[in-house]
């Protein structure tokens, strides 16, 4: 009788866990969770929106109360952002990764101490995830700019070859934000291209004007210069002004780079760009959030996940036009 109680009361448990689980898969299944998003950039930043339309939509299709934070681009303010959010103890946070491993260290052990979940996003930190376990949601950074230098030597055929010069723009000071500029760096330059590392102008990945005096110099300098890589979305967008500055018509200087946009269309169109590498923001924005809830809520691992899928080309950018004109690609 023992033996048959015990059964049957582990059958009970078993139907009763059942039953809260279909209950917390209904709507809003995670509405109890508040989560904490850095989007990145600005307010209305053409990358970082995309960011924040997944992450919104992740907030409506589980009931999460997502708050987003807006960063400049600026990694000491990232840094100083996370440390307020610590303390005032959301139940999870989805952070950039750009300030890197040794800056964020010391607060990643701070939100493991305060059972704060952690996913970082769009750049990775090896190191925290390994001591932490912490998931990822963005691109293998350094594999995705040596396959765009593949890709962008296959599209470009004998307009550029060994001998022949590149400038590729990126903020060389952070190592893990980098990773990706250094991919195509390090694949240009064992083709025999030549590769000027152009340092980000102060401010630049919020404003890209700003980084119009250094680059007019150094294509002035360098006349001879037959490819830019340009380091995300917003910057391909500018190639237009950024040619126009020192008077080259479009294709007289290859544009590649990172991500898509509305105005990665419009240089598309312009003949500005030739290929960008597409790391998917949406994704970067909507599974930390669904990743966060499902460990809250069903204690589940964390998700890791390359977004890194592929590349947006001069012959097939029509194709995810009208998507990039809805602010999702």
């Amino acid at each position: 009788m023992r033996n048959i109680a015990k059964i049957m009361l582990g059958a009970a448990s078993a139907i009763a866990l059942a039953a809260g689980a279909a209950s917390a898969q209904e709507d809003g299944w995670c509405s109890d969770q508040t989560i904490r998003v850095f989007s990145g950039g600005p307010a209305g930043g053409a990358f970082n929106s995309i960011i924040d339309r997944g992450a919104l939509q992740a907030a409506a299709d589980t009931g999460a109360n997502v708050e987003i934070v807006y960063s400049e681009w600026d990694f000491d303010k990232m840094v100083t952002q996370f440390r307020e959010a610590i303390s005032q103890r959301p139940d999870g946070i989805a952070m950039m990764g750009h300030p890197g491993d040794d800056a964020l260290m010391p607060l990643a052990a701070e939100a493991e101490a305060a059972g704060i979940p952690v996913m970082y996003m769009n750049v990775d930190v090896p190191e925290i995830r390994a001591r932490f376990g912490s998931g990822y949601v963005g691109a293998t950074l350094y594999a995705q700019g040596q396959a765009l230098g593949a890709e962008t030597l296959r599209l470009a055929g004998d307009n550029i070859g060994p001998g022949d010069k590149a400038v590729v723009m990126s903020r060389w000071e952070s190592e893990n934000r980098a990773q990706r500029e250094l991919g195509l760096v390090d694949a240009l330059e064992a083709a025999g291209i030549e590769v000027i590392k152009l340092q980000e102008a102060e401010g630049a990945s919020a404003d890209q004007m700003l980084q119009l005096p250094v680059l007019t110099s150094t294509l002035l300098s360098n006349p001879d210069v037959k490819l830019i890589g340009y380091p995300g979305g917003p910057w391909l967008s500018a190639a237009p002004v950024f040619m126009g500055a020192v008077g080259k018509e479009a294709g007289e200087i290859i544009g590649v780079g990172f991500d898509l946009g509305q105005g990665v269309m419009t240089a598309f169109e312009s003949g500005h760009v030739l290929v960008t590498s597409d790391q998917q923001p949406y994704q970067q924005g909507y599974l930390p959030v669904l990743s966060l809830c499902q460990q809250l809520v069903y204690q589940l691992g964390p998700l890791n996940v390359d977004t890194g899928a592929g590349f947006v080309t001069v012959d097939n950018y029509q194709d995810v036009a009208p998507l990039a004109e809805a602010g999702l690609r």
